[in-house]
């Protein structure tokens, strides 16, 4: 039996399995901080856009407009290079403008620039509902990994298996009405309307959504610490097969006495 089949000490998550890998408030804080980016991973995906909507509201060229944006982009990713510092989400920030930058530089309309991640959002949305519907909460499988319970909160931990839940439809309802806001402004409105609402959408919305990812989780069981399990039975078989190996030579002086 493996550590994620085994039963839980108790429905709420409590008892020895879960207190002895039951992190503090800290270690949450250090995982949705990676898991989502932190402040500055925001910055690295809401900055471009900002130069973009700046550059084409002054001089009303898309192909300047876009050139500035993507070039912030790649300045932002080499910054974090330099520092060592994870390029996970500068790279997707880089990746992301360049693809509106290629749509809207081929269109001929500043607005496709945001298309491609307007369209991400929507589809990150729809993704959160149905796997918050399917009961497989798309933050828990993020999340899990980083608190080391991996995928035992399905099973093992009800407590957080709802929390997980809550915090999956929080992120979906959130980027839902936020993609409720932008598509009939990129339907009806200007390039410039949309670039200056889709900034200010950026960061708002996804500061909401990781504190009520915190809130959710804060109120939750602790996670129970799968990883130190599995590392607890591993020494334990190990001592258990040097107590065979020693039986095993005791036995065989015994015979040869």
């Amino acid at each position: 039996m493996t550590s994620l089949d085994k039963p839980a000490a108790g429905v709420d998550g409590t008892g020895p399995a879960a207190e002895a890998g039951a992190p503090g408030p800290t270690v949450t804080d250090k995982a949705l901080m990676e898991a989502f980016g932190g402040v500055r991973g925001m910055v690295d995906t809401t900055v471009p856009g900002l130069v973009f909507v700046l550059v084409y509201t002054v001089r009303r060229d898309i192909h300047l407009a876009a050139v500035a944006a993507l070039g912030l982009s790649v300045l932002l990713a080499l910054a974090r290079l330099v520092r060592r510092e994870t390029l996970k989400h500068a790279f997707s920030g880089v990746f992301g403008v360049g693809i509106g930058a290629v749509f809207a530089m081929m269109s001929g309309d500043a607005k496709n620039f945001y298309l491609p991640g307007m369209l991400y959002t929507l589809g990150l949305a729809v993704a959160y509902c149905l796997s918050a519907m399917l009961r497989f909460p798309l933050i828990g499988v993020l999340l899990g990994p980083l608190m080391r319970e991996n995928l035992s909160w399905r099973t093992r931990n009800p407590g957080r298996l709802a929390a997980y839940t809550k915090a999956t439809w929080a992120w979906g309802i959130v980027l839902l009405a936020k993609s409720a806001i932008l598509f009939p402004i990129y339907f009806w409105g200007d390039a410039t309307q949309l670039g200056w609402v889709k900034v200010a959408l950026g960061i708002p919305p996804l500061l909401l959504c990781v504190y009520l990812t915190y809130v959710f989780l804060a109120k939750a069981p602790p996670p129970i610490d799968v990883i130190a399990e599995m590392e607890a039975e591993e020494a334990a078989e190990a001592e258990r097969k040097k107590e065979r190996e020693r039986e095993r030579v005791a036995g065989e002086a015994r015979t040869d006495s």
